[in-house]
């Protein structure tokens, strides 16, 4: 096993707060894996985000126990190179947007600009993330003069174009309609077709339950399930610990209760209709 990011018995509490944001987290990130984190509000998500960038203590201060390695190393032992392993894309795009730069291209070249890339390669790897953004068009527009789904769209290319090889995105989609929610969404099933590891935090579990490998579910500061996402988003007891659950996985255990020999319940629209219409069929079809 490849272990990217570990977690080791972490306890995090902010500055002049008394209860821990985090509490005895212990968990190990897998390189090439895509984890869906998910949880009721206020569960520790986006600090948990926070931790494995180094933001905390680093950034936010506050009282760190225990460890979270980056590839074998102490996130407080990292200095600014952390941030050429980690891309951190932030819930909200005003966020990440630096607010010194007049177009979007040069936006998305700021953090090249900021390592000392060379002026050639930066134009190439700036283009090519564009093209992958789908926000060629916007090269030469202000970036607060964006819609909110063009901003992000612009905030994940300023990420990518630093080709990290670890991406944690904080809620992308929580401030987009529909068709930004796609839009964002098709970048980061291309990163993941790219194995890519990444993390992300999303509220809309039907889009967890389509990309995400493994899933780890917060509550109350504490880590309370964790593991593949067919047997996370499957179990109906998490609904009274705050976590949402797919709706398809929601109607599988409602048939199962009502005698519909379902071998499984599906987390997915796909397979929900593979396993109904082979029972459907007669079991003619393997479910």
């Amino acid at each position: 096993m490849d272990v990217v990011i570990e977690c080791k018995d972490v306890t995090y509490s902010y500055p002049l707060t008394e209860k821990p944001a985090i509490e005895n987290l212990s968990v190990q990130i897998e390189r090439g894996k895509f984890y869906g984190v998910i949880g009721e509000n206020g569960a520790g998500k986006t600090t948990f985000c926070a931790l494995l960038r180094g933001f905390c203590p680093g950034f936010y201060k506050g009282v760190l126990k225990g460890e979270v390695l980056v590839e074998g190393k102490k996130t407080t032992e990292y200095g600014g190179e952390l941030s050429a392993k980690i891309g951190y894309v932030f819930q909200n795009p005003f966020t990440q947007i630096s607010g010194v730069k007049d177009t979007v291209f040069e936006e998305v070249a700021y953090g090249l600009e900021n390592f000392g890339v060379a002026p050639e390669e930066i134009e190439r790897r700036v283009i090519d993330v564009m093209r992958m953004t789908d926000i060629e068009a916007l090269a030469e527009k202000n970036p607060f003069d964006l819609s909110g789904g063009q901003m992000q769209r612009v905030a994940l290319a300023s990420v990518i174009v630093l080709e990290p090889d670890i991406l944690v995105i904080d809620e992308p989609t929580s401030q987009l309609d529909p068709e930004g929610t796609e839009s964002v969404f098709a970048i980061i099933k291309a990163l993941k077709e790219k194995h890519k590891t990444i993390i992300l935090v999303e509220h809309k579990i039907d889009l967890i339950a389509e990309y995400a490998d493994e899933v780890l579910v917060f509550q109350g500061g504490r880590m309370i399930a964790s593991g593949d996402k067919r047997d996370i988003l499957s179990d109906m007891s998490l609904l009274e610990k705050g976590a949402s659950l797919p709706q398809v996985a929601i109607l599988g255990d409602e048939l199962r209760r009502a005698g519909f020999p379902l071998k499984e319940i599906p987390v997915t629209e796909e397979r929900a209709i593979e396993l109904i219409s082979g029972i459907m069929k007669g079991g003619k079809k393997d479910a």
